[in-house]
């Protein structure tokens, strides 16, 4: 059966539809409820206010799929870009296997594209087959366990350890341009999408059940800057370093930070720790032991000249950080 569709804000009865639908996949251990308010709090960030948009593909009253669309500033080889990031798509049953997904993403992209956009990103956790029918290609990013050397004296380092807050932020943004000037591919992050980022994970720490999961964001400080920073999701006995920087190009203020971490609890278990560490950032406080591929499969697709990549992009080529993904 052919069906007329329509590209709609998914805003009032439409987004509360599609929240309902999507709760049991990406709530996270949150409630109905819980999971609503996060929502609505990122998009009443700043950040979010401006960057942060969900699409419903609607065939009269009903919604035949949706998805989120982010829109970040980045560079690629040396040229800014504009990025349009596709997140949550979700097709409801009785709508699969007519091509509304495919119908979604192009009017997505298709709007994108007239926005300005010159390259679409993505993170996949059906596997790369699907969105490479559709022109994506996937870039490899490496899911890296690390474990942190610990002081045979078993204290913490010297180093001044505080939490982060918002006066931190404009350092945060000065450390993460300096070390990303490196790499081919890396987001322009200004005060406020770093200030989202952080709030994101905040609030789903905040959200869920008690004890459920925390955020740990630790600043080390000199002065009154903050010269490296570590955000780290925990939830039993994983760690998940979701970003890290440090103006020693060495990381070992950031490595301390990690080590004033471990050494607040000597009681307790160490921590499984895993991160999107970027190549060639590495503190010496910290070694990898293991490395897979991560489960989050980062895809692009060109959608102008300007986001064309020289090359394909590789794992070295690139720093995203794992709070960054959507």
């Amino acid at each position: 059966m052919r069906y007329m569709t329509n590209l709609v804000a998914a805003d009032g009865a439409i987004l509360d539809r599609i929240l309902d639908d999507t709760h049991a996949i990406w709530s996270d251990g949150l409630s109905r409820h819980a999971y609503g308010r996060l929502y609505a709090a990122q998009v009443g960030t700043p950040w979010g206010r401006t960057h942060l948009n969900r699409f419903a593909l609607v065939d009269g009253d009903e919604v035949r799929a949706s998805a989120k669309l982010y829109r970040f500033a980045a560079v690629l080889d040396g040229k800014p870009i504009q990025v349009a990031g596709i997140g949550a798509v979700f097709t409801p049953p009785a709508s699969r296997g007519r091509g509304a997904a495919r119908e979604l993403i192009a009017r997505l992209l298709e709007r994108a594209t007239n926005d300005g956009a010159d390259l679409a990103l993505l993170f996949s956790e059906i596997g790369p087959d699907y969105y490479a029918r559709l022109g994506f290609q996937t870039v490899a990013i490496a899911d890296r366990q690390l474990r942190v050397t610990e002081s045979t004296r078993y204290g913490a380092p010297m180093t001044m350890v505080r939490g982060g807050d918002d006066r931190d932020l404009n350092d945060i943004v000065t450390m993460d341009a300096a070390r990303a000037a490196a790499y081919r591919f890396h987001l322009l992050r200004d005060r406020d999408l770093v200030q989202f980022a952080i709030a994101r994970k905040r609030m789903l720490a905040g959200l869920g059940p008690l004890g459920a999961r925390t955020l740990h964001f630790f600043i080390a400080e000199e002065g009154a800057s903050a010269v490296a920073y570590v955000v780290i999701s925990a939830q039993q006995n994983m760690w998940t370093v979701q970003e890290v920087g440090d103006r020693d190009p060495s990381g070992a203020r950031a490595g301390a930070i990690l080590q004033a971490l471990i050494a607040r609890a000597p009681a307790e278990k160490r921590p499984a720790i895993r991160a999107w560490l970027p190549d060639g950032f590495l503190p010496p406080q910290v070694t990898i032991v293991a490395e897979t591929p991560s489960k989050d499969l980062m895809m692009v697709r060109p959608l102008s000249a300007r986001g064309t990549p020289a090359a394909p992009l590789m794992s070295p080529d690139i720093l995203y950080w794992r709070g960054d993904a959507f």
